[in-house]
C-alpha cells in the first residue's frame, strides 16, 4: 500500500504552513519543528504535487503477488449442529459448481467432528468431487482454535483456490479465524458471487447500511474467503455421487487445550422468517402500530409469519430478526403478501425468490409491481378488509370441499 513519507530535514515553519493549508484533510500536523501525517490521509497526493518541493514524497510498496496456477478446487465447508447439516452448506455446493464450471476447477467439501460420515456421503449426493473429513474424537465439540488450526492445516496441503462457509452465527465465529490464520481477507455477509477466468473471486455484498452493493475481490493472496447468507441460493438436486471420501488425519496437528466445554444449554428452537412457508410483510403505509392488527386475521388463515422493513425496525415496532432485506434476512417463501412496502433495491434483493408474490400498494409505479405475480393499486386500509374476505371465502370453500371429501371416502 503506497503512502507518503516526509522528509523532515527540508522542512520549515514556512513549508508546515503552506502543506497545513494545502491538504484538505486535515492531514498534517507540526509539533516542535517536526511536520507528521495522521490517520486523515487519503493519499490523495496534492502535497506531493502541489506543496513545496521535496518535501512530501509518495512511497509505492511491493505489492504481494501470486502464482495462481498452484491454486485449484472450491471448497465448501460443511456446517452441521446435532448430526445434521445446516441447508445453507448444500446451498453452497450448488454455486460451487456453478462457478467451477468457469475454471474447470473441482468442487471438495470440508468436514470436521466425531462420527460425520453419513453427512461425508451426504455430501456427495450433492456432486462434490472429493469430501474430506476430519473425524476425531478430539473434535467432537467445536473449539474454534482447534478447528480454525485443522483448517490451517489442510488448505497448506491442498492449496484451495477459494473456501466457502456460511454467513451463520457459526460462520461469522469461525471465517475470521481461518482468515488470520491463513493470512488472507475475509468478505463477510455475500449475497452474491462470481469468478474469473483466472480464478480471481468476485464477492458481492451490500456496504453503507444496503444502499450500495460492494464488489470485492482477492487478487493478490490466497485462499479467496467468503461468507455467505443463508437463502441466497437454490438448494441443488441430488444425483448419483461420483465423488470419493478421503478421511485425514490430525496427527501433527497441534491442537490447543485453551478452550474447555463446562456445560451447554441450548437456546429453545424459535421460528425465523428464513424458513417460513408463507410470510405477511409490512411497511411505512401503517400510520400506527396499532393498525398492524389489522393483519392479524390473514395471518391466522395463512399461518403465515410476519415480517417487515427497515423503518419499523427503527420505529421500535418489530424485533430486528423480522427485517427482510440487505440488512436483514433473505427468504424464499411459498407466498409472500407485501402491504404498503416502498419497493426499495434493499428489500427487493432479500424476498424476489419467493415463489408467489402479491403486492398492495398506492403507488402504481411502486417497483415491487416489475416482481409480483399479482398486484393491487389502492389503500391497504381499504384493501385489507376486501382480502380478508376473499381468503375467508377461499377457506370456507376449501374445507366444505375437504368435508365432502371425507364423506365420500367413508360412504366408499
Amino acid at each position: 500500500m503506497a503512502y507518503i513519507k516526509v522528509h523532515n530535514d527540508k522542512v520549515t515553519p514556512e513549508a508546515a504552513k503552506k502543506l497545513i493549508d494545502l491538504c484538505p484533510f486535515n492531514a498534517f500536523e507540526y509539533q516542535d519543528a517536526y511536520l507528521s501525517i495522521n490517520a486523515s490521509c487519503k493519499i490523495c497526493k496534492l502535497c506531493v504535487k502541489k506543496g513545496p518541493e521535496g518535501i512530501c514524497e509518495l512511497v509505492e510498496t511491493v505489492k504481494p503477488s501470486v502464482n495462481k496456477s498452484l491454486f485449484k478446487g472450491i471448497t465448501v465447508y460443511i456446517e452441521h449442529h446435532h448430526q445434521a447439516v445446516h441447508h445453507v452448506s448444500w446451498e453452497l455446493i450448488g454455486k460451487a459448481k456453478e462457478l467451477a464450471k468457469k475454471t474447470q476447477e473441482p468442487v471438495f467439501a470440508l468436514l470436521i467432528g466425531y462420527n460425520v460420515a453419513k453427512m461425508a456421503e451426504e455430501a456427495l449426493e450433492y456432486g462434490v468431487d472429493r469430501v474430506f473429513v476430519y473425524d476425531h474424537i478430539a473434535l467432537e465439540t467445536f473449539n474454534v482454535e482447534r478447528y480454525a488450526r485443522v483448517v490451517e492445516s489442510f488448505y497448506l496441503h491442498y492449496k484451495n483456490n477459494v473456501i466457502l462457509l456460511g454467513s451463520t452465527p457459526f460462520g461469522r465465529s469461525f471465517a475470521p479465524r481461518i482468515a488470520a490464520r491463513l493470512k488472507t481477507g475475509l468478505t463477510a455477509d455475500c449475497t452474491m458471487l462470481d469468478i474469473k477466468e483466472d480464478g480471481d473471486l468476485l464477492q458481492i455484498r451490500p456496504a453503507f447500511g444496503g444502499n450500495i452493493m460492494a464488489k470485492i475481490n482477492t487478487p493478490n493472496h490466497r485462499p479467496q474467503l467468503a461468507t455467505i447468507r443463508y437463502k441466497m441460493f437454490k438448494l441443488p438436486e441430488k444425483e448419483t455421487p461420483h465423488g470419493i471420501i478421503s478421511h485425514e488425519s490430525i496427527e501433527g496437528i497441534e491442537l490447543p487445550d485453551r478452550i474447555h466445554l463446562i456445560s451447554r444449554l441450548d437456546k429453545p428452537q424459535v421460528k425465523d422468517i428464513s424458513d417460513a412457508d408463507v410470510i405477511i410483510a409490512v411497511g411505512r403505509a401503517f400510520k400506527k402500530e396499532k393498525d398492524l392488527a389489522l393483519i392479524e386475521p390473514l395471518v391466522k388463515k395463512l399461518d403465515a409469519q410476519v415480517a417487515c422493513t427497515r423503518p419499523l425496525i427503527e420505529n421500535g415496532w418489530f424485533d430486528a430478526k423480522h427485517q427482510i432485506g440487505l440488512s436483514g434476512r433473505t427468504v424464499k417463501p411459498k407466498l409472500i403478501i407485501n402491504l404498503g412496502i416502498s419497493g426499495a433495491v434493499q428489500y427487493i434483493e432479500g424476498m424476489k425468490e419467493a415463489d408467489l408474490i402479491i403486492t398492495v400498494n398506492q403507488d402504481e409505479h411502486n417497483k415491487l409491481f416489475d416482481i409480483s405475480h399479482y398486484s393491487i393499486v389502492g389503500d391497504l386500509y381499504e384493501v385489507l378488509p376486501e382480502l380478508n374476505k376473499l381468503i375467508d371465502q377461499i377457506w370456507q370453500v376449501k374445507w366444505w370441499t375437504t368435508i365432502k371429501l371425507k364423506r365420500k371416502i367413508l360412504n366408499s
